[in-house]
């Protein structure tokens, strides 16, 4: 297995020593070995960073349109040229089988930012308004902290906006999957974007991400990843009045209506629910069924889930790699144990790999929709499975949840559009409707504050300014 050390932060435009020797080991969660490592970064190399940042400030907010568009084309193409690696990495620090790697972990960022890039050369233009000029302005210094699950998307998704708007960044990536992070910064390198621009600063949460969020420079804080973590970071923020973009955890519903086309919406529903095994946080992990389906949507469920090969993941057979790490499966298990519910499928005593942080692909039915499983965000290959009796009883399920980040309705056309407007969350796909990486993505209730992605991701990195003239 390959090793991979990074010793340094980039920071300013160059990798930098860190400011102490401490180390964050990687562990590739398939073989259990540490094969990297990452500097625990501290207080003062966030300060340094924000330093950076800010002196980098006026000159890249100052950039044209068409500079900033070439500036981020050229670090597209620095990043496509990284594919091949970008996938491995991923599959080592994170276990994501190779061709979903490439596809989603590689290929969906590369599709983001190579729309930041167009967005940044045709800005949103000035308005009149009366006698006022309405123009549109970058935040300042943002502070961006990612999660292990998309650890490239997520980052692109924050600096990719974040630099096409005008703004400078010092990005902390999760201390579990850190290495991804680092292709990004030797593209940056190879662009040759202006120093200080884009800065990044790896460690924990707790000394990092703290002393990026609470920092008096850091004038805006863009945050994915759990619910507990994203209010800690709002406190921080709202200490200084500073802004704050979550996004944040989901136990997004797939309503499967009873003339829908049952078995494409039990296969694409286990497809979902399983991506990246299950570590997704828009997976519909309660899949909602009419009763007069309901017997044979289990039965499906069930045939589905065995299909999916667990195992190695650059192995081309396999379709569910393992867990990111030991205290992600016991997380995962314990709530199997707790389950209280039919299992149809997987579960503990399912045989998987001895050695790597594997969990079956489990299904469960007859799940309460008020229990544990179908209310906690489990990030696992655990689907549930619930019945309902009409469509007012289905949206009243799907909307019983502190969460509203995805979802799904299958039926006819004009049903489900109007199930779909009735589901309290900020996205639904309906009858299998793909994934759209320019439309605003973001959610309700505790599943965050803003929007990601395409025009509404940009805007979310802008100040708006009236001018009276």
């Amino acid at each position: 297995m390959t090793s991979v050390f990074r010793d340094q932060h980039w920071i300013g435009g160059a990798f930098v020593p860190p400011d102490t020797s401490d180390r964050i080991e990687v562990e590739n969660p398939y073989t259990e070995e540490v094969f990297g490592h990452v500097p625990a970064g501290t207080t003062e190399d966030v300060n340094l960073a924000v330093s950076a940042a800010t002196k980098a400030f006026d000159g890249w907010a100052a950039t044209s349109p068409a500079e900033r568009g070439a500036a981020l084309d050229r670090l597209h193409r620095a990043l496509v040229a990284r594919t091949d690696e970008i996938a491995r990495i991923v599959g080592l620090e994170l276990g994501t089988p190779l061709k979903i790697a490439k596809a989603v972990q590689a290929g969906l960022p590369l599709t983001v930012l190579a729309g930041y890039a167009e967005l940044a050369a045709h800005p949103p233009v000035d308005e009149v308004i009366g006698n006022s000029l309405v123009v549109h302005e970058p935040v300042g210094v943002v502070g961006a902290i990612t999660p292990w699950n998309y650890p490239l998307h997520q980052v692109v998704a924050k600096v990719g906006a974040a630099l096409a708007a005008g703004n400078t960044v010092v990005l902390k990536p999760s201390e579990l999957t850190p290495l991804t992070a680092y292709l990004l910064a030797d593209a940056f390198a190879e662009a040759d974007l202006p120093a200080g621009v884009f800065n990044l600063v790896t460690g924990l949460g707790p000394v990092v991400g703290s002393a990026i969020a609470g920092h008096p420079d850091v004038a805006m804080v863009s945050f994915t990843g759990s619910t507990r973590t994203g209010r800690a970071i709002s406190h921080a923020a709202a200490d200084r009045i500073a802004r704050v973009s979550l996004e944040l955890g989901g136990k997004s519903a797939n309503v499967i209506l009873e003339d829908a086309d049952l078995v494409k919406a039990v296969k694409v529903g286990v497809g979902n629910a399983f991506l990246n095994s299950g570590q997704t946080c828009t997976a519909w992990t309660r899949m909602l069924v009419h009763r007069s389906h309901y017997d044979e949507a289990v039965e499906l469920a069930a045939k589905t889930a065995a299909g999916y090969t667990v195992g190695d993941p650059f192995d081309p057979a396999t379709r569910l790699g393992p867990l990111v790490s030991a205290d992600q499966k016991a997380r995962v298990r314990g709530f199997i144990e707790r389950a209280g519910a039919r299992l149809v499928a997987g579960g503990l005593d399912a045989p998987v790999p001895a050695t790597g942080h594997f969990v079956a692909p489990t299904v469960f039915a007859d799940v309460d929709p008020d229990s544990e499983l179908a209310q906690e965000e489990v990030f696992g290959p655990v689907l549930s499975i619930i019945g309902f009796d009409s469509d007012d009883e289905a949206v009243t399920i799907a909307n019983n949840s502190k969460y509203g980040l995805a979802g799904a309705v299958w039926g006819s056309d004009e049903r489900a559009l109007s199930v779909a407007r009735r589901l309290r969350t900020g996205a639904v796909d309906v009858n299998g409707g793909s994934f759209n990486p320019f439309a605003p993505f973001g959610g309700y209730k505790q599943s965050g504050i803003g929007r990601e992605l395409g025009a509404y991701g940009l805007a979310e990195f802008q100040q708006v300014k009236a001018i009276q003239r």
